[in-house]
């Protein structure tokens, strides 16, 4: 049997294509991912940015104005210097609990990006899950703190990750169930089918006007769950001088900081998605006919459009969070825990049950 030259560079040349088209490939399953992820530096860079703008307003003194214009780079440079400085190690301490902590703490709070829809077509992975997926996630990252905490060797870093265990447990029920309402009055829990399930109506079908009181429970216990003023008792400096971060420095005391910064912009996201329509615009018709058009729109232009409109919502309730971190004073432990399982538990609890007699009237 005789092979011919020719024959031959063609079918390595096939074989040469095919495996070219597999890099590709594998490349091109990666770029959403990194696209994704550079998108969230940046916003975290602006958020941290923001809050010393907006701190900086609230207590009438200036903000960052030397690094790069306007103060820009503060956040950047704080960064880079996190990443130089020496990580140091507890003596006694468990060293893999206490590197592998913040790690934990960062990582599953990044996966719950994957199920947010910034726009009709933008989303990493539409799920029929995936707001219980974001909780499920998210619910791993106390575990983390708590690690920290007992890997540090210190009574105040234990002390501080027991608290965020508790503060966790105590604000996930009512958040879930308020959760649970919206997916029971959209019939999908897939977080595309809950926005377009508000697109309906326009900005009278927003989930807002129709789960008030769900709304308000979804706000104090997303603020709990990021640990933010007035619930950050976690790391209350007064009483446990930094809580689970005491022993920390360097790059892992800067994934702390991004983590605090990354949970804080992931629940404003959802709070937008969950409540506010999501990229729709919502304008009523009656008022801006030409603008309501702006919902139907596809490609590139469509896109762009419901990317902008999701962040402008987001970032009205980053700022919000952020205002509410500079006017509110801390809470004691014992009124946070009351807060939540005897007032938030049974109104959420109530509110669900309330929401399934609706949809069961409905029927």
């Amino acid at each position: 049997m005789r092979i011919y030259t020719t024959e031959v560079q063609d079918i390595n040349s096939f074989y040469r294509l095919e495996s070219l088209k597999e890099v590709y490939g594998i490349i091109w399953m990666f770029v959403p991912i990194l696209t994704l992820v550079l998108g969230i530096t940046i916003s975290v860079l602006v958020i941290v940015w923001l809050e010393r703008e907006i701190s900086a307003g609230i207590q009438q003194r200036i903000g960052p104005e030397y690094a790069g214009p306007l103060g820009l780079l503060q956040a950047l440079a704080d960064g880079t210097k996190l990443l130089f400085k020496e990580n140091i190690l507890p003596a006694r301490g468990n060293t893999r609990l206490f590197s592998i902590g913040p790690s934990i703490a960062v990582i599953s709070i990044l996966l719950g990006f994957s199920v947010i829809p910034f726009s009709s077509r933008l989303i990493l992975a539409d799920l029929n899950i995936g707001i219980f997926l974001w909780i499920a996630i998210s619910s791993i990252a106390p575990i983390g703190l708590l690690m920290s905490g007992y890997g540090s060797n210190n009574k105040y870093s234990f002390l501080g990750g027991l608290r965020a265990a508790a503060q966790s447990i105590s604000y996930e029920i009512p958040l879930t169930l308020c959760v649970l309402s919206i997916s029971l009055l959209s019939n999908s829990s897939s977080t595309v089918d809950i926005v377009e399930a508000q697109s309906k109506y326009g900005f009278w079908g927003w989930n807002l006007w129709r789960q008030p009181i769900g709304f308000i429970v979804f706000l104090i216990s997303s603020l709990a769950e990021c640990e933010r003023l007035p619930f950050d008792l976690p790391e209350a400096e007064e009483e446990l001088v930094a809580g689970y971060q005491t022993e920390y420095s360097g790059i892992k005391f800067g994934l702390f900081y991004v983590a605090s910064y990354l949970n804080l912009l992931l629940s404003s996201l959802f709070i937008t998605v969950l409540y506010l329509g999501g990229w729709n615009i919502s304008i009523p018709y009656v008022f801006v006919p030409e603008l309501f058009e702006i919902n139907k729109m596809n490609g590139i232009f469509g896109t762009t459009i419901g990317i902008f409109i999701t962040l402008a919502k987001t970032y009205l309730f980053l700022f919000i969070s952020i205002a509410t971190r500079w006017t509110l004073p801390r809470l004691r432990m014992d009124q946070l825990l009351n807060l939540g399982w005897k007032f938030l538990l049974p109104i959420s609890l109530g509110n669900l049950l309330l929401t399934t007699s609706f949809q069961l009237l409905s029927l």
